[in-house]
């Protein structure tokens, strides 16, 4: 199982800290990651991905904590990306950083709404095996977003509900994989968005998790050439990948689960394969 190619984006954590709660991640964490352990996960995992895929880096900025989890700067595909606009006002300022750097590395900024919030890659992702756009909205992004999605870009969108907090941006609960496949937690999504991703997915390709792995955010996951990156996941997951033809990399990211992140939302795919 092989893909083309990849580039993703990632953003050193030099200013990453716990500085506000935007999240129930968050709660009791204030000021409580340990910098020296953050650095060496960040850099664990970018040496993880590097042996699949060409890593690009993005400037961190001081007071912009969050900007290291460059999933949320925007979707992308092909040349051209949606910036995110976010609705927690802490991460508003990563926005003009993120404008500036697409634009100085080439792409072409779709024109979005000032008014619509969407969260970029932490709420919007392609499907593997089709040619769909999975949309989360609830807490980050609006209800909006996906018929908005699939008018400005051409492709059909499948509209997920998001109902349980912790779990407060679709690649903390979904993970499209290679193939087909779908790495999912069920109980995040309501009752409808559930009929809709097993009327999309049939049952052999869908890897659905309990919540014992979703709160290991097995589900926020990077899959590339046949791997799956990840922050933890128990054995019994780890023989379900295997059995679908994945191999699972595991990769602590502990200080960064303090702030609601893990392998996904450190890294942001420009290249789309």
């Amino acid at each position: 199982m092989t893909s083309a190619p990849q580039t993703i984006l990632m953003c050193p954590p030099d200013h990453f800290e716990i500085a506000y709660v935007i999240n129930p991640w968050m709660e009791g964490q204030f000021a409580n990651t340990d910098d020296r352990l953050a650095h060496r996960q960040w850099h664990d995992l970018r040496i993880a991905i590097a042996e699949h895929a060409q890593v690009a880096l993005e400037p961190p900025e001081r007071d912009l904590p969050d900007i290291v989890f460059t999933a949320n700067a925007g979707l992308v595909r092909g040349r051209q990306v949606i910036l995110s606009r976010f609705r927690s006002l802490e991460r508003q300022g990563e926005e003009k950083h993120n404008r500036a750097w697409f634009s100085a590395n080439g792409f072409e900024i779709l024109d979005w709404p000032q008014d619509i919030f969407f969260e970029g890659a932490g709420d919007a992702l392609f499907d593997r095996g089709q040619t769909l756009l999975w949309v989360g909205h609830g807490f980050r992004s609006d209800k909006a977003v996906p018929a908005l999605l699939e008018k400005r870009l051409g492709c059909k969108t499948a509209a997920l509900n998001l109902i349980d907090p912790r779990f407060y941006h679709l690649d903390t609960c979904l993970c499209p994989l290679a193939g087909g496949y779908l790495l999912y937690f069920p109980a995040a999504f309501d009752e409808t968005s559930r009929a809709l991703i097993e009327s999309l997915v049939p049952p052999d390709k869908r890897i659905a998790v309990g919540e014992p792995d979703a709160l290991k955010f097995c589900c926020n996951a990077v899959d590339l050439d046949g791997h799956v990156f990840l922050n933890d996941a128990s054995e019994a997951l780890q023989n379900s990948l295997g059995a679908a033809g994945f191999t699972p990399v595991i990769t602590p990211l502990s200080e960064f689960m303090k702030a609601g992140g893990g392998a996904k939302c450190l890294t942001l795919k420009l290249v789309e394969a």
